[in-house]
């Protein structure tokens, strides 16, 4: 595949050696396994607005909705200077066409959530943000991002990339040309995907999605894409995906013998129980999907919706 997903990442997971220590925090799926696909623009906000290597470690401190960041030891002031830094830098990204971010967790400046938060009295919340994490957010509400410690997770990883990769695709739909024809169908090949995580907004996107709307395009895009994303960051469940797996089996009875079908509907079963992961009924669907050759199942990205090389329908 070409690689043309554009990822920013804090450049510590990269191997760089920028932590206040001077030395990183590689991760190896995110370099040698998703590497493979991405294209990683690296940020790191202490080192890129001159505090050096190595340095005097930080933390923020005061109100955890505006906190400031200070050095650990000595108490010296960088707010100021990371503030500057960060608006610049924000709109250096916007240049860069990125279509997701995974942050360094429990970084003051990188953290997306749960940062600890000193006040003067000496007590500590955890409920900050880091200075650069916020203003990314802020400058880019719908782009999908993580933080490395919850990629571990894998229902976290594998809707994390399900987001970039079905974020690709749609940034390619608007690309070739905003029309109705266009909408419908990445609405029609996402349907079952979109239902997954949100049937309520699945119900919203397809009466936006329908080719005799009068609304403006570019309107019916806008309010598609921001749907679009909201549904996504749900999660899905066993629950969900076995609804969605039944559903597909629903579709292919007239194809199937009755054995076929039970053991089909077995599988399903096993994984809503959390006997078996999500590849097994997949991969028996999947073969009765080409085998059976039903236009509507065959195009659905529920199936495929990111390269099985990643495994990571192998753990949830």
């Amino acid at each position: 595949m070409e690689k043309s997903i554009k990822l920013g990442i804090s450049a510590c997971l990269l191997g760089s050696k920028v932590r206040f220590d001077g030395g990183h925090k590689w991760d190896r799926f995110i370099t040698d396994t998703l590497g493979k696909y991405v294209e990683y623009r690296p940020v790191c906000p202490e080192a890129e607005c001159g505090l050096g290597i190595p340095r005097e470690p930080m933390r923020l401190a005061g109100d955890p909705g505006f906190p400031r960041l200070v050095t650990v030891h000595t108490a010296q002031e960088h707010t100021k200077r990371m503030a500057r830094w960060v608006r610049k830098r924000v709109v250096e990204l916007a240049k860069e066409d990125l279509w997701g971010f995974i942050f360094k967790a429990r970084s003051p400046s990188c953290g997306v959530r749960g940062i600890k938060v000193f006040s003067e009295e000496g007590g500590c919340a955890k409920n900050g943000m880091g200075i650069f994490a916020r203003a990314f957010m802020d400058h880019f509400p719908l782009c999908p991002m993580e933080d490395e410690d919850r990629l571990h997770d894998p229902a976290i990883r594998e809707n994390f990339i399900e987001r970039i990769f079905v974020c690709k695709r749609w940034r390619e739909v608007g690309a070739q040309n905003m029309s109705r024809d266009n909408l419908a169908d990445f609405h029609n090949r996402h349907e079952l995907l979109i239902l997954a995580h949100s049937p309520k907004r699945s119900g919203m996107m397809e009466k936006l999605a329908a080719r005799d709307q009068k609304k403006p395009v570019k309107e019916l895009y806008a309010q598609y894409q921001n749907l679009l994303m909201e549904a996504l960051r749900l999660k899905v469940t066993p629950r969900k995906n076995a609804g969605i797996l039944q559903h597909i089996v629903g579709r292919l009875k007239n194809q199937l013998s009755p054995d076929e079908r039970k053991e089909l509907l077995e599988a399903v079963d096993s994984y809503r129980q959390g006997r078996v992961p999500l590849i097994v009924p997949l991969t028996l669907l999947n073969h009765y999907v080409r085998r059976c050759d039903l236009p509507y199942l065959r195009e659905q990205y529920y199936l495929y919706p990111h390269p099985i090389e990643l495994q990571l329908r192998n753990h949830v």
